[in-house]
């Protein structure tokens, strides 16, 4: 079960923040939500590199879950919430993008965004627009995320340069696998601080796989 939480709860992002777990201190832990996990990673990738975010939107493109419901009926949260799932595209909230900010607190109050619930059953995207404080060019960022996916976040965040689509991805454990095609083909050329960033994830298996990592990580530290 996923959702973002409030208080004096530490929030980890496993490859961005894990390193920051204090047994002594952090008696309650979130492993934040799955849209975290995916974006989280991309973000990390910029700002490690020297890339500051001024402010950036992200759309999460993401399949139907338990929540919804299955034919037309009432919904707590909202209205459209309460729409058939496996038949509409419904707006919807996340807080995804804001929670980086706990995570990466460089990006606080820099980032918002929202969610389209698709029909289909598992994996999302991730599309993430920003706008940088420093020059650079969507080839060297695209640079960037295929040298992390090989090294220091082997394993959370992947590199795909194919032509892959949401089915391509059921059953990847990554949190987070970071479209090259799809990213280049979509940014205006010569623009040196303005970008589309697009990120694939299995909502459902990658972020099982976190959560492990996490438990994982705890005991590690008993």
């Amino acid at each position: 079960y996923q959702r973002r939480v409030h208080g004096d709860v530490k929030t980890i992002v496993m490859g961005v923040n894990d390193h920051e777990y204090d047994p002594a201190t952090h008696k309650i832990v979130s492993n934040a939500s799955c849209t975290t996990n995916c974006l989280a990673p991309v973000v990390h990738v910029l700002l490690k590199n020297g890339l500051d975010i001024k402010s950036g939107l992200m759309t999460t493109i993401h399949s139907y879950t338990a929540t919804q419901k299955t034919v037309d009926g009432p919904s707590k949260k909202d209205w459209r919430g309460g729409r058939a799932a496996s038949v509409n595209i419904i707006p919807s909230t996340t807080g995804a993008a804001k929670a980086v900010g706990e995570v990466l607190p460089a990006t606080k109050g820099k980032l918002t965004g929202m969610a389209f619930r698709v029909p289909t059953a598992d994996v999302s995207c991730v599309d993430l627009t920003i706008e940088t404080n420093q020059d650079t060019t969507i080839d060297h960022i695209d640079w960037l995320m295929n040298r992390a996916s090989k090294s220091y976040l082997s394993g959370i965040l992947g590199y795909a340069s194919e032509e892959v689509v949401s089915q391509d991805f059921v059953h990847d454990g990554r949190s987070s696998i970071y479209d090259s095609k799809a990213t280049l083909e979509n940014n205006l050329k010569g623009e040196k601080r303005f970008f589309k960033i697009v990120s694939w994830y299995d909502n459902e298996w990658g972020y099982s796989n976190r959560v492990v990592d996490l438990l994982k990580l705890m005991a590690s530290k008993e």
